[in-house]
């Protein structure tokens, strides 16, 4: 039996058609797998089930009965939830604390039955078989941590649907399986499950049935995951063969170009970043792994500038550099944030405005103080061609494109200048397969130009495909320090979350 259905939904955005006369269902007790590129329209559908948008025509239905969702609380009554890539938790909060705001078990009229609830999340937890204390609070755990309060958050409202953005994009491989691990229990309890996701060998592992969107029209809603291939996948979403993962080793052997020495930050008295030195050859793509929340963010601000506290020296060809933002632009050392709506854009501009952000005096587009419109249009529009950003044109606000779309600014505004140095931290963080060939093979294409690469990425495929040189970050320090060949996947996972080196790779653990 379909517990959801949808019928007939169409969404614009002003020029732009999200949505097209789509009909979708989810099934009651199964893993839904809901792919395709960015702009496809696969979280605005979910965002319009979910009561964040407004369909602009077209019917849902919940177990064979029409319903109308305005708000997600709608949404929350009828036990759909939705977990978004970005949580929605107080970090100075208790696990409890989080779990129960908006749905506070009340003794009489007044207070809050706070024993009640804490009993509750615990046997929520208990029967996850997870080690989570409901007492600890949300800003002293770990990103996969930080989700299960969120499945959680979902379970204490018992919910029979729930929606997961990207629920992989930050985890480990241990944590990963530990998720689906959890995921195949709530489907077996009853549950319904949606995954958006852009992963495809994630997908074949965790779905019962795939749906794939492409320029928003559903193409396929009964792709059976056991019958089918990666490369399948692919082909559906972006209608061609995609090439992601193969190595591409290096050829040039350069000199030292970019080099970070003795880096250190505190905060609050509490060392983030202990000691980091590493140097980046002309000519290589140094990759850092690491869970987020290990000194990843704090580096990043620092070499970036930042972070104008943070104790370090930075030299570029044996140069010390000033380390300020405005400095490192001159210098040719460009920067692909980690959080693009908190760094890397501004929502309310243009995306023709937003391709040039920080390089915005360049004596190709501006003179005088003021922009040479037609240049600057000709930039624009040479960007969204080459990059395949999806827009209704380049002055429409960067706020109305997906995420990935989004991204691809930042992306394009990067390689669109005569950089030395590239610092990219999730490059490719939700956007769609196409999108992460063609970014991967800009990447590499720049540092085989004998440019120097510093990767940062949560995802290890990307950095072990990547990397010519791989350091494994934990606690802010930098613990090993490998070739992506010498070591797999799983023995990275396990160094990142803690465990020795020494013992990782003596014992041989996680080697298969």
């Amino acid at each position: 039996m379909n517990i959801i259905e949808m019928k007939g939904i169409s969404k614009r955005f002003g020029n732009t058609v999200a949505l097209d006369n789509v009909d979708f269902f989810l099934r009651e007790k199964e893993i839904l797998s809901l792919m395709g590129e960015n702009g496809a329209g696969k979280t605005t559908m979910m965002n319009i089930l979910y009561g964040l948008y407004k369909a602009d025509t077209g019917n849902i239905y919940y177990k064979g009965k029409p319903i109308q969702i305005h708000r997600p609380i709608d949404a929350i009554d009828i036990r759909i939830c939705m977990v978004h890539q970005h949580f929605m938790l107080v970090p100075a909060l208790t696990i409890t604390e989080n779990v129960i705001a908006g749905a506070e078990p009340k003794r009489g009229r007044i207070f809050i039955d706070y024993k009640k609830a804490r009993q509750r999340v615990s046997d929520i937890i208990a029967s996850l078989d997870s080690n989570l204390d409901p007492d600890t609070k949300i800003s002293s755990l770990s990103v996969a941590a930080q989700q299960q309060v969120e499945i959680i958050k979902a379970l204490y409202r018992q919910v029979d649907v729930l929606i997961l953005d990207e629920p992989t994009a930050v985890l480990t491989p241990t944590e990963v399986m530990g998720l689906f691990k959890v995921l195949r229990a709530l489907r077996d309890r009853g549950m319904s499950i949606v995954i958006i996701t852009h992963k495809l060998k994630e997908t074949l592992s965790i779905a019962d049935r795939i749906t794939v969107l492409r320029d928003g029209h559903i193409i396929e809603d009964a792709v059976d995951p056991k019958h089918t291939t990666i490369h399948d996948l692919s082909e559906m979403m972006v209608g061609r063969q995609i090439k992601i993962g193969e190595r591409r080793p290096t050829a040039i052997s350069g000199a030292k170009s970019f080099e970070v020495i003795d880096l250190n930050v505190s905060e609050q008295g509490i060392t983030k970043v202990d000691h980091v030195n590493f140097s980046i050859m002309n000519g290589e793509i140094l990759g850092i792994a690491g869970i987020e929340g290990n000194g990843q963010t704090e580096i990043l601000e620092a070499i970036t500038g930042l972070n104008t506290s943070a104790s370090l020296k930075l030299k570029l060809n044996e140069q010390e550099l000033n380390c300020d933002t405005s400095t490192l632009l001159r210098a040719g050392i460009g920067h692909i944030p980690e959080d693009r709506l908190a760094m890397g854009i501004l929502l309310d501009h243009s995306v023709k405005n937003n391709l040039i952000l920080g390089y915005h005096r360049e004596s190709t587009i501006c003179q005088n103080g003021f922009f040479k419109q037609k240049a600057l249009e000709s930039f624009a529009t040479r960007g969204v061609e080459k990059y395949g950003i999806k827009t209704a044109g380049i002055d429409q606000p960067i706020k109305h494109l997906s995420g990935g779309n989004q991204q691809k600014v930042v992306v394009a505004r990067n390689f669109s200048q005569n950089l030395e140095v590239l610092i990219a931290a999730h490059p490719t963080r939700g956007v769609d397969v196409g999108a992460i060939e063609f970014i991967h093979s800009q990447i590499l294409d720049f540092r085989d130009q004998g440019k120097a690469v510093l990767l940062v990425s949560a995802d290890l495929d990307e950095v072990r495909a990547l990397s010519d040189r791989i350091l494994i970050l934990y606690e802010g320090s930098i613990v090993h320090e490998c070739r992506p060949e010498e070591i797999t996947a799983v023995q990275m996972g396990l160094m990142m979350t803690g465990m020795s080196p020494s013992d990782v790779l003596s014992h041989k653990v996680g080697e298969n």
